[in-house]
């Protein structure tokens, strides 16, 4: 018989669409709003989220799960979803015009060092020494796999860089607020209702900060389809379920993960360069990972 304390499979399980999936994103984002997408940033944000929202919230009816919201669930919801999603994704969508998929996916790799910070603060406890460590390491990692890339940035590539640092934190603070106010809802209820109100902010937003229509070509079209499907739908879903199965400091591992994938991806696809800086600033990213989940392990009462 498993301990009870031991992290249960179905998390885990979530956690891994999220570890592949999401990292293929960051190759859909860049080639919907890159060049030869055709996609304005907010534009492509407004299509994505309302559709899945719709398609999520028709299958929820299908089901007989409740949809009416309460005040409270109203509002942590809009306010959720408007954080993650216009706040975290939204600018690294603007940022995913200018900057490489590997390079986008390695900044977002801070996210697990805000949200330590914030539950830290949260709960007035200091991370554990192993934690700490896992999350530095991790940190030094990204940082080997972004020096070729910022020896050689232009100006032209700051507001990109500046818009991928504050993303994270945005995330992290949506990711907390989410773990801490779950409403009783079924996951794919929650799923719909915070992409549904990011999909509405995207497009409150979209002409106020002047994007017009244009004509998406069929590689954009086709990124769209898949965040849909498998960003919206599928790994979102996964990930609101891992919140709820798994601590925050493993869910958030994923953004270790992430840019590993997100490199390989834009190396096969889009020949974005692999060098040793890559590879060891992977290994650095992979490690980081391990030490997080043995922390997790070590501090479990036997």
């Amino acid at each position: 018989m498993s301990s009870p304390t031991a992290l249960p499979r179905a998390g885990l399980f979530h956690l891994g669409v999220v570890y592949l999936v999401w990292g293929s994103t960051y190759l859909a984002f860049r080639i919907g709003v890159g060049p030869g997408g055709g996609f304005e940033p907010f534009w492509m944000g407004a299509l994505r989220f309302l559709a899945a929202s719709l398609i999520l919230l028709a299958f929820a009816a299908q089901q007989g799960w409740r949809l009416h919201l309460r005040g409270s669930e109203l509002r942590m919801l809009a306010i959720s979803g408007l954080v993650l999603w216009v706040g975290g994704n939204g600018l690294i969508l603007i940022a995913s015009q200018w900057a490489a998929s590997g390079y986008a996916a390695l900044l977002v790799g801070t996210t697990p060092i805000w949200a330590a910070l914030i539950e830290a603060f949260l709960d007035r406890k200091r991370p554990s020494g192993l934690t700490v460590t896992g999350l530095l390491v991790g940190l030094t990692g990204t940082a080997v796999l972004s020096v070729p890339k910022l020896e050689s940035a232009s100006h032209t590539t700051l507001l990109a860089i500046l818009l991928l640092l504050i993303a994270p934190m945005l995330w992290s603070v949506g990711t907390v607020y989410s773990q801490r106010r779950q409403p009783t809802l079924e996951p794919a209820v929650v799923s719909a209702y915070q992409q549904l109100f990011g999909g509405l902010g995207f497009l409150i937003l979209s002409p106020l900060i002047g994007e017009r229509w244009t004509d998406p070509s069929s590689a954009g079209w086709g990124a769209l389809v898949y965040l849909i499907v498998f960003g919206s739908l599928i790994a979102y879903t996964s990930f609101v379920l891992a919140v709820r199965l798994l601590p925050l400091s493993i869910v958030t591992t994923y953004a270790y993960v992430n840019p590993v994938v997100a490199l390989i991806l834009g190396w096969l696809i889009l020949r974005e360069p692999i060098t040793l800086w890559t590879l060891a600033g992977s290994a650095l990213i992979l490690l980081g990972v391990g030490l997080v989940f043995r922390s997790r392990a070590a501090s479990a009462p036997h």
